[in-house]
């Protein structure tokens, strides 16, 4: 584009200086050139993209300092290529880069957690395209189809510009050089057999496939038609023409999608968009497109991704998914500030006409019109999920989602209260009865609740294995009453808030003096106060002998096949969270649970038939010690365990011989 290409020359300064990437970088542009090989087109998307930021970028910057603009205000991207070169240049008027940023941007990846991202690649190559896909590929994507590229750019109110070169083998050059017109050109060297990418329509295809409906023209040299050629073609009696200037045009459409009308759209409209937004080459999952009118007006265009990124649970990440716009400039990406934390996933823009142009970070930070867009938006989230989870047709997408973002979603019973019972809802569980993804939701547990059950149980656990063959769950097993085995770690916090659901109470399987309610009959009821009675003096001896490593023993409700199990107090803390916030650094209060014996289990027989005061106080910690090791807990002593083990086997072989 001759009126837009810079003329760099380095004339006058500074000699070039080489530097190494990231060794994360180097990595990644490895992998990428090779996994993600048949994406290769998304080089075009992603560096249009990185164009429209910018010129959203200077649109932003632009409201309180228009000197920016430098006397050159109209925003626009431009494509151009070079069939005898063999490269692709892919310009904006944006805001532009200075040299620290450059090398911020470029020789850096600025995220928490990219070598454990790097290291969860398998090496299969359809897997690794989708992993690297989830990560961004951003302007390293250039690297795919280029075997150099080059990156000059000058920032806006810069005197002087920077020229980056790398064949993405490992180190970069840069150096700085005269750049008349401000913003940013990245030029692709093709690798050979990449022609395809120097045709006028191919190029224009990638435009109208990917970025159609970026918000700034993309331009590209007007093709001339056959007839134009044959008219402008010398002839034998003719006089040379003089070469004529270039006539660009605009090849996207340009308005911003979110703008339009939904009758006017399709559903490969809004998937392309995503795409180019939301920098995925995987269609999302499910959108939710509004335009509210009223007291205030705001339009939101969000996004379901179909899968979660690798840094969802990264407590350093920056999340920036949703997009704030007002009256169309581009104002900030901060997701947190539109989106509550438990639906960070949530990608797309919100355009608002109601905010000031100017307005700045610190404003939004209390301002109520924002407040509103956000609990808007949160709620017109959470209808299209509940609407996705009613739906038959949508099962499979809905599973989908929920083993994505499951355990995102969970937080927000911890941090909504306005909508924790909607959110509540949306969950999925599995259960003694249903162990498959996803699991079950409240609503159907209560439809499925056993005759006279008027609780929703639960248990807590680090594993599913742990959680389904805990004692705890002998009687419910017994008794055909359904479990929620709950193995996230957030899980602990959720049962915390959310204490009942639809009138139902939940009730831990491990916390607690066990309370069946009407499934218990009124014979069973009889035969336990029988057995409280006759094992009261076994009850006081065992504690006798387990001191203060137990608040109290007594005979349990729960157990049918093991010989004890330990439980916490109603309103105490779990073993299970214990454990968590031990392992977090948390100091922990001490703690003494309860200890709940099976006076007719044969080992607890054999213990009340035990008179020798030494074998007594040896097998009571032995039991004590077996029901910590099976809720997952450890043993402050384990060898001392071991020696009593062995004790009793030797015990019991001796008296079988």
């Amino acid at each position: 584009m001759s009126q837009t290409k810079s003329d760099a020359n380095s004339a006058g300064q500074a000699e070039p200086e080489t530097h190494g990437f990231q060794a994360e970088v180097k990595q990644l542009l490895q992998l990428m050139i090779h996994s993600m090989y048949s994406n290769k087109e998304v080089f075009a998307r992603e560096l249009i993209s990185n164009a429209s930021d910018a010129l959203d970028t200077l649109r932003f910057e632009g409201v309180k300092n228009d000197t920016l603009y430098e006397n050159d205000p109209n925003p626009q991207i431009w494509i151009d290529f070079d069939k005898e070169a063999g490269t692709v240049t892919i310009g904006d008027n944006g805001i532009g880069m200075t040299r620290d940023e450059v090398m911020e941007r470029i020789g850096t990846i600025a995220k928490s957690g990219t070598q454990a991202f790097l290291n969860s690649l398998s090496g299969d190559e359809k897997k690794d395209a989708q992993l690297i896909g989830q990560f961004g590929v951003g302007f390293y994507s250039s690297f795919i189809v280029s075997d150099h590229v080059t990156v000059e750019t000058r920032r806006g109110g810069e005197s002087t510009g920077v020229r980056w070169i790398s064949d993405g083998g490992g180190e970069y050059t840069i150096e700085e050089v005269a750049k008349p017109r401000r913003g940013t050109e990245v030029t692709l060297h093709l690798r050979e057999g990449e022609t395809e990418f120097l045709e006028s329509q191919r190029l224009r295809y990638l435009v109208t496939t990917y970025s159609d409906h970026v918000a700034f023209p993309i331009m590209m040299e007007q093709e001339q038609s056959e007839q134009a050629s044959d008219d402008d073609s010398e002839s034998e009696d003719s006089e040379p023409q003089t070469e004529q200037e270039p006539v660009w045009e605009q090849v996207n459409r340009g308005a911003p999608l979110w703008t339009q009308a939904k009758s006017e759209l399709a559903d490969e409209d809004y998937k392309e968009f995503y795409k180019h937004t939301c920098h995925d080459f995987e269609d999302p999952l499910t959108w939710t497109h509004n335009k509210v009118e009223g007291s205030q007006e705001y339009t939101s265009l969000l996004y379901i991704p179909k899968r979660a990124p690798f840094d969802l649970f990264d407590p350093q990440s920056k999340q920036h998914g949703v997009k704030l716009y007002v009256q169309r400039v581009f104002i900030m990406d901060d997701a947190e500030k539109l989106m509550p934390r438990y639906l960070r996933f949530v990608k797309g823009v919100i355009d608002s006409n109601d905010l000031p142009l100017n307005v700045s970070r610190e404003i939004l930070q209390s301002n109520r019109a924002l407040d509103k867009i956000r609990s808007g938006s949160t709620k017109k989230v959470l209808g299209l999920l509940e609407s996705m989870a009613k739906d038959e047709d949508e099962a499979d997408n809905y599973a989908t989602f929920w083993n994505e973002f499951g355990q995102v979603v969970k937080e927000g019973i911890v941090e909504d209260s306005e909508n924790r019972d909607k959110i509540a809802g949306l969950c999925r569980f599995r259960t003694t009865k249903e162990e498959s993804d996803p699991g079950v939701s409240l609503d159907t547990y209560i439809e499925r609740m056993a005759e006279g059950q008027d609780k929703i149980y639960y248990i807590t656990a680090d594993t599913m294995a742990e959680a389904k063959h805990s004692p705890h769950l002998e009687i419910f097993n017994k008794k055909d009453i359904e479990v929620l085995l709950l193995t996230d770690r957030v899980d602990e916090w959720v049962v915390a808030h959310l204490t009942e659901y639809e009138g139902k109470e939940l009730s831990s399987v491990a916390k607690g003096a066990l309370d069946l309610g009407e499934a218990e009959t009124e014979e069973e009821k009889k035969e336990h106060e029988k057995l409280e009675e006759e094992s009261k003096d076994l009850c006081e001896r065992i504690k006798n002998s387990l001191g203060e490593r137990v608040n109290e023993v007594r005979v349990t409700h729960r157990l049918t096949d093991s010989p004890a199990c330990l439980v916490a107090d109603e309103s105490g803390m779990s073993a299970h969270l214990e454990r968590i916030l031990k392992e977090a650094g948390q100091a922990m209060p001490n703690q003494t649970p309860h200890l709940e014996i099976n006076p007719t289990h044969p080992l607890v027989e054999k213990l009340a038939a035990e008179q020798a005061e030494d074998s007594m106080e040896s097998f009571s910690q032995l039991l004590f010690e077996q029901a910590v090791l099976a809720e997952g807990g450890e043993l402050d002593d384990p060898a001392t365990f071991v020696s009593r083990m062995n004790q009793m086997l030797l015990a019991v072989s001796k008296g079988a011989a």
